[in-house]
């Protein structure tokens, strides 16, 4: 969401970071380039004015910490007022038991799949989540809500007869209580504007099942718009915390870095795409180090941790110190990364990396890649020697695509295995010649 940001105020800094001194003129230049970097990503004027003049007043007179370039430290300071915009402090849900959620928000704003990516998440914190269906104008929305119950095995109660939305949050708590439930999760009904009998819906709900929590889910990909969904929502409400959705798509951004700001409400949850694993928890100082390019390695390690089993890794470790890496160990490694997320999320997380864009379609390319080594028998992926043109002719056919495909990936693996030989022989210089010379040539597209 944020690679234009990220890439406009790279530009904005890249001048300031090597310099030896910082002037009026080149401090100037630089912090009106981040104005427009930010107006452009869609961040409310007053927001974008205000986090200027601040930076400004930190940076004039500030005394140069001894070992630090003057323009790292202009860019500490924006990181940090960066964390400020986003919602500094906390961030976690209520610690009550049990603890209650009402969820609020626009029509397809996706609060019914994040009513169950919300229970997921805190069935792995311990919890016994229970969710309650009150969208009762959308009978898709009860239905999906069930599926997604039982997918992720969580408590649901529904009353597809009855309209008194108030009278089956009372019963939802109850049917949760009577089921030993910990966490009650309520969904309700959006429109697709804010209306006055939405907002008297969920107040009567909220004064009957008394939430320890109040989540708003804000489209990210409504900008401006989203911001004042919030106002209107908190004014009546009295939100705890937001949930931003649909930040996997190519928005800009304005809504995370100004909502916090003008409603005084933290993110707490934020929703990457349509599968119940995109979810995260919200981490202003995170997504303020990604927004400048600097990576987001904490969260990187915490995806690897749980997604990676640390007994096969140390396994595949071995198998590439001795060089002995087949394509059946090639295929378990990309099955391992893709539980992580998108190439490009993984690479946003990277240090230098946030603002590096793979080539489009290279998730599609992954997936080619996989049905390719699927299309093989076991024997065949342990000795790709052993492939002949009838062979490699099945194996096109099996996985869709043109037998050249299937010729270009063995080619890259024999020349993977080539390097991986030649590190286990110390050829480190002649390898790392070789692999400039493949960048060069335009090989290793897909691997």
């Amino acid at each position: 969401m944020f690679e234009s940001l990220t890439e406009k105020l790279g530009h904005a800094l890249r001048n300031l970071r090597g310099v030896g001194k910082l002037s009026d003129e080149n401090m100037a230049e630089a912090l009106k380039e981040v104005r427009t970097a930010l107006l452009a990503a869609d961040v409310h004027f007053k927001v974008a004015r205000e986090f200027v003049e601040r930076v400004q007043q930190q940076c004039v007179g500030q005394e140069v910490t001894k070992g630090v370039a003057p323009g790292q430290q202009v860019v500490k300071i924006i990181h940090d007022e960066l964390v400020r915009l986003l919602g500094e402090g906390t961030t976690n849900l209520s610690t009550a038991r049990p603890l209650k959620i009402l969820m609020v928000g626009l029509h397809g704003s996706g609060k019914t799949t994040s009513t169950a990516k919300i229970g997921k998440l805190l069935k792995k914190r311990g919890y016994r989540p229970f969710v309650v269906a009150g969208d009762v104008y959308r009978p898709a929305a009860i239905d999906q809500l069930e599926i997604l119950a039982k997918q992720e095995e969580l408590g649901f109660y529904a009353d597809r007869n009855s309209k008194d939305v108030p009278a089956i949050g009372k019963r939802g708590l109850e049917a949760a209580q009577a089921a030993g439930a910990d966490c009650v999760i309520f969904d309700t009904a959006g429109r697709l504007q804010i209306d006055a009998d939405l907002i008297e819906e969920v107040k009567k709900l909220r004064a009957t099942i008394q939430p320890d929590e109040v989540l708003l889910v804000a489209d990210g990909a409504l900008g401006q718009e989203a911001v004042n969904v919030a106002k209107t929502f908190h004014d009546a409400l009295t939100l705890t915390g937001l949930i931003l959705t649909k930040l996997d798509g190519d928005t800009r951004g304005g809504a995370a870095l100004s909502i916090k700001a003008v409603t005084g409400v933290a993110i707490k949850f934020i929703g990457t795409g349509e599968k119940t694993t995109d979810f995260d928890t919200f981490y202003p100082d995170r997504l303020a180090s990604r927004i400048l390019g600097m990576g987001d390695v904490v969260s990187l390690v915490e995806k690897a941790q749980e997604h990676i089993d640390q007994k096969e890794a140390e396994k595949m470790a071995e198998k590439l110190k001795k060089a002995d890496f087949d394509l059946e160990d090639f295929l378990s490694q990309m099955q391992q990364v893709k539980k992580m997320g998108s190439m490009q999320s993984i690479l946003g997380m990277m240090p230098g990396m946030s603002g590096m864009q793979l080539p489009e379609g290279a998730d599609k390319q992954m997936a080619r890649t996989e049905a390719i080594i699927k299309s093989m028998t076991k024997q065949e992926r342990r000795k790709p020697d052993i492939l002949n043109g009838s062979r490699r002719q099945r194996i096109a056919n099996g996985a869709g695509v043109k037998i050249v495909e299937v010729n270009q990936l063995l080619k890259q693996f024999q020349q993977m295995q080539k390097m991986m030989r030649m590190f286990k022989g110390g050829g480190d210089k002649k390898m790392l010649r070789q692999m400039e010379a493949m960048k060069r040539s335009g090989q290793f597209p897909g691997m």
